[in-house]
């Protein structure tokens, strides 16, 4: 399949609600390898679609992209997720945390690939048999379901993503759960170009050692 034919017929979401207290200050400004994780993270979705917005409670990072305020306070990033739902016209959308600079973005094209042949409602990736639902696709069908679990207080995104698809009338498969280690070893990830080994790819930037440790990678 051609890069053309992977780029994502919506909408790209960096998320960037996190309030950064183990790093001491805000880590979507802080640079990696000279670049700020909120540039850096909108490039990486720059692969797989033109429309890019952050979501957030964060009206300075305007110069960067457009900003989706969060729907709610203190509701983590399902809150984000919600938003961003909330302010798309776009079947599916692809979401990336501001704090995972190893991935690759060969990665998102891939997996933006994946989605348009299985059309499920939630593509989520597994590392290690853990869920990674920051960096995933997700249908805007979800919306109605996540709100009502995010008003009934619901705050875990992976179950309330998992609930409001299998909630859904849908014909075929609701999620794609796939685990990013056995794609990888049978060669799926090839064409990926990256020196990043497979297993760092979602190493989240939580503390300024982190994000010493990634750069020094």
């Amino acid at each position: 399949m051609t890069r053309d034919a992977r780029r994502l017929v919506g909408e790209g979401f960096v998320l960037a609600g996190g309030r950064s207290i183990r790093m001491g200050q805000d880590k979507a400004l802080l640079n990696f390898e000279g670049i700020p994780l909120v540039e850096l993270a909108l490039r990486n979705l720059a692969e797989v679609t033109d429309q890019r917005r952050i979501v957030g409670d964060r009206p300075d990072l305007a110069h960067f992209a457009p900003v989706v305020m969060d729907s709610k306070a203190n509701c983590g990033p399902l809150g984000g997720i919600v938003a961003a739902l909330r302010a798309t016209a776009s079947e599916w959308n692809v979401f990336l945390p501001v704090d995972l600079p190893l991935l690759p973005p060969g990665f998102l094209r891939w997996m933006v690939g994946r989605v348009s042949q299985t059309g499920v409602l939630a593509t989520v990736p597994l590392l290690a048999g853990l869920p990674q639902p920051l960096a995933a696709v997700y249908g805007r069908a979800l919306l109605p379901e996540l709100e009502r679990r995010l008003k009934a207080g619901e705050t875990k995104t992976i179950r309330a993503i998992i609930g409001a698809a299998e909630s859904l009338e849908w014909l075929g498969p609701r999620t794609d759960f796939f685990c990013v280690e056995t794609l990888a070893a049978a060669g799926h990830f090839s064409a990926i170009e990256t020196a990043v080994p497979v297993r760092r790819w979602f190493e989240n930037v939580n503390s300024r050692l982190d994000l010493d440790f990634s750069t020094a990678s």
